[in-house]
């Protein structure tokens, strides 16, 4: 070995290895272990040995196990001649929170309050505000995204909300409703009927995909819009009871028409339409377009003893559990495909085919856990509102 390999060695033994110096402790034998934290027994001997038995710092550090380095022993003496104490302090280390827990909780109340509020104007709001804020005289935004991110605020999708929805009339209406469809169940055997109208076009894909990144996702659809075809639609607790698709918007005609339809499949041709005992009253609940208004429609169920019709109140989609069936619905006929694989009156078909009676039945009792809501003439400002299930484990449907 040359002159230079032999001073490289002498480095590589007086520090222990490349990076070693002054980390890690000295075993008995010349072995070295990585940092380990010295227990308040051991400072406790430490402390006995240079103290009460005068002891050297080299010879108090080799009586313990492990080995401690000469500098550990004079920093534990030292510290107990400074401060009077044995036992480590606790790890203080990185900055401490710069809002308190009241702090907080004031900026999550503004955004409960203002759920389109941005994070540089919360920041502004934070920095003007001298009296809940009075210690703070800047703050980062990626410092109030963090806060939001701790009480379980998360960025999500605005939902909009009519100013007419939660109008004292509305709420009146709903108080209503409800207790018009209480004094029905209490009347007698009803079956309530959901009936709503709903357009499907074709060039209506879904509008996220995925691809690899730096390349647009895409999706082929039709090179025109074409006209809407709507659908007509009537559910209830025994399932998809009738549905009817036309070209173009429904109007009082083709009401009539569906209505018919829906009755024939209600009711056994040789009952001739009447109620007789122990016959349930067909409960028709539907919005209140204009057409279900109409002469002819009231004349219809006029002719009808054993049906009768019901109106939501108005801005109430919630209270209409056709609406989620529509949803469910839609995207079912997308995905047969029908601009490439089958008539799109093939896919309406099948895809109602695959909505059966149970998940009818969940949409009938997800509109009437609004029920309690709409009797305390209480504010409900979504069609799925989370406040009905603030705590997780509580959403699951156990009806």
């Amino acid at each position: 070995m040359d002159q230079r390999g032999q001073r490289q060695a002498r480095v590589r033994v007086r520090g222990h290895g490349r990076g070693a110096r002054g980390r890690g402790v000295r075993m008995r034998g010349g072995g070295v272990v990585g940092r380990i934290q010295v227990s308040d027994e051991i400072r406790a001997t430490i402390i006995d040995h240079v103290i009460n038995h005068g002891l050297s710092y080299r010879e108090a550090a080799q009586r313990v196990q492990p080995v401690l380095r000469r500098s550990t022993v004079v920093s534990i003496v030292r510290t107990f001649q400074n401060e009077n104490r044995v036992h480590r302090l606790p790890h203080a280390g990185g900055r401490r929170n710069i809002f308190s827990v009241q702090q907080e909780a004031a900026i999550v109340d503004m955004v409960v309050a203002n759920n389109a509020i941005k994070l540089r104007e919360i920041q502004t709001a934070v920095i003007a505000d001298q009296g809940t804020f009075q210690n703070i005289n800047s703050v980062s935004v990626s410092t109030i995204d963090r806060v939001l991110k701790k009480n379980h605020l998360a960025m999500k999708q605005l939902y909009r909300v009519p100013f007419q929805r939660n109008s004292e009339m509305v709420k009146e209406a709903r108080f209503q409703y409800v207790q018009r469809i209480m004094e029905l169940e209490a009347e007698g055997p009803h079956t309530f009927i959901f009936v709503d109208e709903a357009g499907f076009n074709l060039t209506k894909v879904r509008r996220r995909g995925r691809n690899i990144i730096g390349h647009r996702a895409t999706v082929t659809v039709p090179g025109q819009r074409g006209a809407n075809i709507t659908m007509c639609a009537a559910i209830s607790n025994d399932g998809v009871l009738c549905h009817i698709p036309t070209v173009g918007p429904y109007n009082t005609e083709r009401l009539i028409t569906f209505l018919d339809a829906l009755r024939h499949r209600l009711i056994p041709p040789q009952e001739g339409g009447l109620l007789r005992p122990g016959m349930p009253l067909f409960v028709i609940i539907w919005d209140n377009v204009a057409f279900h208004h109409s002469r002819l429609v009231n004349e219809w169920f006029a002719a009808q003893p054993c049906m009768m019709m019901q109106f939501l109140p108005a801005y109430s989609p919630f209270l209409n559990a056709i609406e989620e069936f529509f949803s469910a619905w839609r995207w079912k006929v997308y995905n047969h495909r029908p601009y490439d694989q089958m008539p799109l009156i093939d896919a309406m078909t099948a895809a109602a085919q695959e909505i059966g009676a149970e998940e009818c039945q969940g949409w009938i009792r997800h509109t009437r856990r609004f029920f309690p809501r709409c009797i305390a003439r209480e504010n409900i400002a979504c069609d799925v509102d989370e406040n009905l299930w603030p705590i997780r484990h509580e959403r699951i449907d156990n009806d």
